[in-house]
């Protein structure tokens, strides 16, 4: 592919993690609504929970993660004591209808938490909500906060699956990015966690990053790739600086421009092919046997607020300052700030602030939005058998998009509708011509490649 059409379609659009995305949403959904929403969960729903930890021992300069830093644990302390609050009220409101099917602890870093502070919080959301009994959990490590005590807490939970973000081991790149991790450490936590009871293990790579190579992040892989990682995600990073200011610490100059991410991105992919990883998606990649690659394979996967999942929930639900929930009527999102976070469920309310209810256009779009994200193909018939009509106006909007499309990113075979090889690293950019919302507003985004 030439330069010239990288750089043309590596404009800025959003990743796709729910439909309308989360600067569209707004304060005309409140916790009142939220409470109905709950209540209104049918006595068999599938849940899922996400439980966010919004504090770090230090602040990782490319990170995009709602956290900030601390060095002392009454902080931690105070926050998971309103966390265990809000899924009291969370649990009342359901009053014992539904079974959790799964629960990720993300960041932030949830291994911050000491050992009894784990089973404490654990031990609520048991406590609050029925689970199921092959419930996955997982949760997010930094291998800078593990201690062996914690290894013996996180199997105390259930612990499943864990996911350790690498980035980069190349050090002129961690220093850079203010992330000090070594191989070594990172193999005895991938050690440590699988004799501890985890099934499966996620890695997190980035390319894009200041300093980095081809030759570099190819040198970063095959040291991962020794560790036999069941998933490996290859993020481009996300340079926004606006949004979060910490990210001004890494100069623009030192980062890869369009063509050499691209660059980066095939090199990896081409690697991980190559070693028998399944390319899950547009960032995901996965051993043959592994859940999310099998539900690859038979048009299962899905995508939400933590990227792929195999998860099917009726309704996932965010505990936590910041964390989005999102249930069959809409989504909604909770008050970023900690300390109003924690005002809100101590006095006894949810702590709603926005959120977006669905209408059925939204519903029809999300759909195809996110079949085109996660098997990069939509078949007309599909809609039209969910939505009826409304299908039929859209798939007009497809044949256009084909018509208009001089390179063939996008094509059609009878009844299906396909991003095309060429065009599947660009799947956010195709996906954005479905988005009735896309370049309404002040909303910004990342680079597309």
């Amino acid at each position: 592919m030439s330069p010239e059409l990288v750089l043309k379609l590596s404009a800025p659009v959003p990743r796709y993690t729910s439909y309308p995305t989360a600067p569209h949403f707004h304060a005309g959904v409140t916790a009142a609504e939220y409470g109905r929403w709950l209540e209104a969960i049918p006595d068999d729903a599938a849940l899922s929970l996400y439980l966010h930890i919004p504090f770090c021992d230090r602040l990782c300069w490319f990170c995009a993660c709602h956290t900030k830093q601390t060095l002392k644990y009454d902080p931690v302390s105070t926050y998971l004591d309103a966390l265990i609050a809000e899924i009291g009220l969370v649990g009342s409101r359901l009053g014992g209808k539904g079974r959790v099917t799964s629960v990720h602890y993300g960041g932030g870093s949830p291994t911050m938490m000491k050992p009894d502070d784990m089973i404490r919080v654990d031990a609520a959301l048991r406590t609050a909500m029925r689970f199921d009994r092959q419930a996955e959990i997982s949760v997010e490590i930094d291998p800078n906060d593990i201690t062996p005590d914690k290894y013996a807490a996180l199997a105390a939970i259930g612990l499943t699956r864990a996911s350790l973000g690498v980035q980069d081991f190349d050090p002129k790149v961690q220093e850079a990015i203010n992330r000090i991790q070594t191989f070594d450490q990172t193999r005895e936590v991938i050690d440590q966690v699988r004799a501890h009871g985890a099934g499966s293990v996620n890695v997190d790579l980035l390319y894009g990053l200041p300093h980095q190579t081809r030759d570099s992040v190819e040198a970063t892989l095959r040291q991962v790739l020794t560790l036999k990682p069941d998933r490996i995600a290859l993020f481009g990073y996300a340079h926004v600086p606006w949004m979060k200011k910490h990210q001004t610490m890494i100069p623009d100059k030192l980062l890869p421009g369009a063509v050499e991410r691209f660059a980066q991105s095939n090199r990896a992919a081409s690697i991980l092919k190559a070693d028998g990883y399944q390319g899950i998606g547009i960032d995901h990649f996965a051993r043959a046997g592994d859940s999310m690659a099998i539900a690859a394979r038979e048009g299962r996967l899905k995508r939400n607020f933590q990227g792929y999942t195999v998860d099917s929930p009726d309704a996932l639900i965010g505990l936590g300052a910041s964390s989005i929930g999102q249930l069959p009527q809409g989504y909604v999102q909770n008050q970023a700030a900690s300390g109003e976070y924690q005002k809100a469920v101590n006095g006894g309310a949810l702590a709603t602030v926005r959120g977006y209810a669905l209408e059925e256009d939204d519903r029809l779009r999300a759909r195809v939005i996110e079949r085109l994200m996660c098997d990069f193909a939509f078949t007309g018939k599909a809609l039209v058998d969910e939505f009826g009509a409304p299908a039929e106006a859209l798939l007009d909007e497809a044949r256009y998009l084909i018509d208009a499309d001089p390179e063939k990113l996008f094509c059609r075979k009878g009844d299906r509708y396909f991003i095309t090889a060429k065009g599947r690293p660009f799947a956010r950019s195709v996906a954005a011509s479905f988005d009735a919302y896309f370049g309404v507003g002040e909303a910004r985004h990342s680079m597309a490649v």
